[in-house]
């Protein structure tokens, strides 16, 4: 058989079998009538549906309104819709299990170099510090060396275990784990530090309020139960209440915390400038990886609240006020004397949340960079809002006690101290009666516009 005749066998085949034949009609194509009836009936709603780990991308929006949001890809949900009695490191796809040979393969070279690298930890340990050139210090320094080298190894080697990133992305993830953590860390940087850190140049926070900070946790806002992006403008009926803060470190162990609300905008009429008031002000929180849960609003203990709750609020005509909130990091094994911080920023909070009459804060200024070296803090956290004039503004300074929401605030017009230049040249010479023909042409020149109305046509 010629190969022509072998490649044109398959294709008779085909052509042989009778095909359905539809006559022409004047009425509407069957597709639009499939659609129709497609639409006029919903699709019916089952179990898997309505899975935050099985939803189907019609449901999403349904299930998002329910308060639930979709967890993983739409292609790992698909995966897990149709082998739902499968267990995952099972799953049928031949590309998958392959994988997971290889990854298995690698895994398994990894914990040899770690059962390596141990081997040798423990013989310099046993090693005397006489016998290593440089003495204890080498010996400290090698030994350093080799353990963060075993931690390495050990992310290594579960950093591309399937079963390691389902668990992680289903948010089930033990954060006291050093697989977690960094995976955590790894998401965090990708996106939410990026933000974080350009709003801190973006709002000048460096160097108004610290002269460095460079955050090193994830902190998130809410209100309300309502999550608040670095940099919003929250309404002031919104931020009467004390916020809710979700806090993710990425080193292991407790410690205990200070977190500390202030405002960077207050205006100073005396001065003609801005000063800083505390809104907020605690300390000795305890703070794990595994506890990230902060609410502001239920810390009353008196060895840890220091300044209650202080709506944020702003004068009318005034600028946005950048309201930052900063954890501060204690020294191991040492608490804060919160009976001091009372004593100290207690009436400065009282002091500069009452304007004068003229809407003015008191000489008093709030400090962080002061607190910070008083006390012995590190900053590692770092999330703000912002708060301007609103309707309710006034009703909520009225419930609180503080006065100046009939003050409005207007800028001083500032004039300048250059005498007025004439206009030159061409065009400004030619704007008499004789050269009204060209006037369609001088309509922007500096001192001379007919746009407003200088230079009447007739």
């Amino acid at each position: 058989m010629s190969r022509c005749h072998a490649a044109a066998r398959p294709l008779a085949k085909q052509l042989r079998q009778p095909c359905a034949l539809r006559s022409f009609t004047s009425g509407a194509i069957r597709a639009a009538e499939v659609q129709e009836q497609a639409a006029a009936t919903p699709p019916e709603l089952s179990g898997l549906d309505l899975d935050p780990n099985t939803v189907s991308p019609e449901f999403e929006a349904q299930l998002a309104k329910a308060g639930k949001m979709p967890i993983g890809s739409r292609r790992r949900r698909l995966a897990l819709r149709t082998t739902s009695n499968i267990p995952f490191e099972q799953l049928p796809y031949q590309a998958f299990q392959e994988a997971r040979k290889i990854l298995a393969a690698d895994r398994l070279d990894k914990l040899a170099k770690i059962k390596l690298e141990l081997e040798k930890l423990d013989k310099l340990e046993r090693t005397d510090a006489a016998a290593i050139k440089g003495g204890q210090q080498m010996k400290d320094t090698k030994l350093a060396s080799l353990r963060r080298e075993v931690e390495r190894l050990k992310l290594l080697a579960d950093a591309n275990d399937p079963l390691v990133k389902k668990t992680f992305e289903d948010g089930l993830g033990d954060m006291n784990k050093p697989i977690y953590r960094a995976l955590a860390e790894k998401k965090w940087r990708a996106y939410d530090y990026r933000l974080t850190a350009q709003r801190i140049e973006q709002f000048s926070i460096v160097p108004d309020v610290l002269p460095k900070l460079d955050p090193r946790a994830d902190v998130q806002l809410f209100f309300r139960r309502a999550k608040v992006a670095p940099g919003d403008v929250v309404p002031s009926l919104t931020s009467e209440v004390a916020p809710r803060l979700r806090v993710q470190v990425f080193d292991p162990g407790q410690r205990l915390v200070t977190v500390v609300v202030v405002d960077a905008d207050v205006p100073a009429l005396e001065s003609d400038g801005f000063t800083k008031r505390c809104h907020y002000l605690a300390a000795n929180i305890p703070l794990s990886p595994a506890d990230t849960s902060l609410p502001l609003g239920r810390i009353r203990a008196d060895d840890q609240l220091a300044v209650p709750w202080l709506p944020a609020f702003s004068q009318k005509g005034a600028p946005y006020h950048r309201l930052g909130i900063f954890l501060l990091e204690q020294r191991p094994g040492e608490t804060v004397d919160v009976a001091k911080l009372r004593e100290l920023y207690g009436n400065n909070n009282k002091d500069n949340s009452q304007p004068g009459d003229d809407g003015s804060s008191s000489s008093s200024s709030f400090s962080l960079k002061s607190m910070r070296d008083k006390f012995g803090l590190t900053p590692f956290g770092f999330t703000m809002f912002r708060a301007v004039w609103d309707e309710n503004t006034a009703a909520v300074m009225a419930r609180h006690g503080i006065p100046g929401a009939d003050v409005e605030l207007r800028p001083t017009r500032v004039y300048s101290l250059k005498p007025p230049v004439k206009p030159r040249g061409w065009e400004a010479k030619r704007q008499g009666p004789k050269y009204r023909h060209l006037w369609k042409y001088t309509k922007r020149i500096k001192g001379i516009s007919t746009a407003r109305g200088w230079i009447k046509r007739r």
